[in-house]
């Protein structure tokens, strides 16, 4: 842990694109020996909004909260299994609130020296790109990021991995 990257943190969204990232940080976090750890947030303040629109009533939002906690850890287990895998230590944390300021406050209160992101989805509007909570993230975060692409070479990295 000498070289510039001393701490890994890979954002997890159940997407796709996150696990390739999760598989990337395991790979780069073996490479330059730097801890890792992996972030879900459940997203509580898109609940709130389809709350305020009248979309859920509060029981609904909170059934559907209890779902996405229940998805924060399927995910985050399925990295830890990764990380184990290949013999890595990885912490796991799951929070509730605005993703982008979750994602920023976690960089800044340990110390993040490059967060990992999955692919970044194609913005279909002015809209799409307000709302998109990772590319938010990745614009106010004061440390490196890296944006992950290539799923068949990200596989054939993790699974050349002893």
């Amino acid at each position: 842990m000498n070289g510039p990257i001393k701490k890994i943190l890979v954002y997890v969204d159940g997407t796709e694109g996150s696990i390739t990232a999760a598989q990337y940080a395991v790979v780069l976090s073996r490479a330059t020996r730097a801890e890792l750890a992996a972030l879900y947030v459940v997203n509580t303040r898109a609940l709130e909004d389809l709350l305020k629109a009248r979309i859920f009533i509060k029981v609904e939002e909170e059934e559907y909260k209890r779902d996405l906690e229940a998805d924060a850890n399927r995910y985050l287990n399925h990295v830890q299994s990764l990380a184990r895998k290949k013999g890595l230590a990885l912490e796991v944390v799951s929070v509730s609130g605005a993703v982008n300021q979750e994602i920023k406050k976690y960089v800044q209160e340990n110390d993040i020296d490059l967060l990992i992101l999955g692919e970044l989805s194609h913005v279909r509007s002015r809209r799409d790109e307000f709302y998109n909570e990772a590319e938010r993230a990745m614009r106010s975060v004061p440390c490196s990021v890296l944006i992950v692409k290539d799923e068949d070479r990200v596989w054939e990295l993790y699974d050349a991995l002893t």
